[in-house]
């Protein structure tokens, strides 16, 4: 099997909560790649990988579910690391674009732990049943 009908498959396959880890993954590696681009001085990369990443982001706004609670405290945080992402473009500052790194890694961290608590009270509930 080739990688990429590797990584199609494992997308195909996926769970909307992997696929949201997926996409927190993306964005942290375009953000790195967007940096290295910014070091090496190459614009067009630097351009590119930003514009990926804030797809990324984008895309977990407008497919996050408004009903809950939670989206109230994240999608402004969103909104935020957006905005940062185009003040690290404009002005070429990988200081921002580091931040947002932290901040998406930071999301990613947590949502990896809601999967796995989440699968742990699947298997409680399947165990008793």
């Amino acid at each position: 099997m080739s990688i990429q009908a590797y990584q199609n498959n494992s997308v195909e396959t996926a769970s909307p909560g992997e696929l949201t880890l997926m996409l927190y993954n993306g964005c942290i590696k375009f953000i790195k790649a967007a940096g290295k681009a910014m070091e090496q001085k190459d614009m067009e990369n630097k351009n590119t990988n930003i514009q990926k990443a804030q797809r990324i982001i984008q895309e977990l706004m407008v497919t996050m579910d408004q009903n809950t609670d939670i989206s109230a405290q994240v999608l402004p945080l969103y909104d935020y690391m957006n905005r940062r992402l185009i003040e690290a473009n404009t002005k070429n500052d990988a200081e921002i674009l580091g931040e947002v790194e932290g901040l998406v890694v930071e999301f990613r961290d947590t949502w990896k732990q809601v999967i796995l608590q989440t699968r742990k009270a699947q298997y409680a509930q399947g165990g008793n049943a």
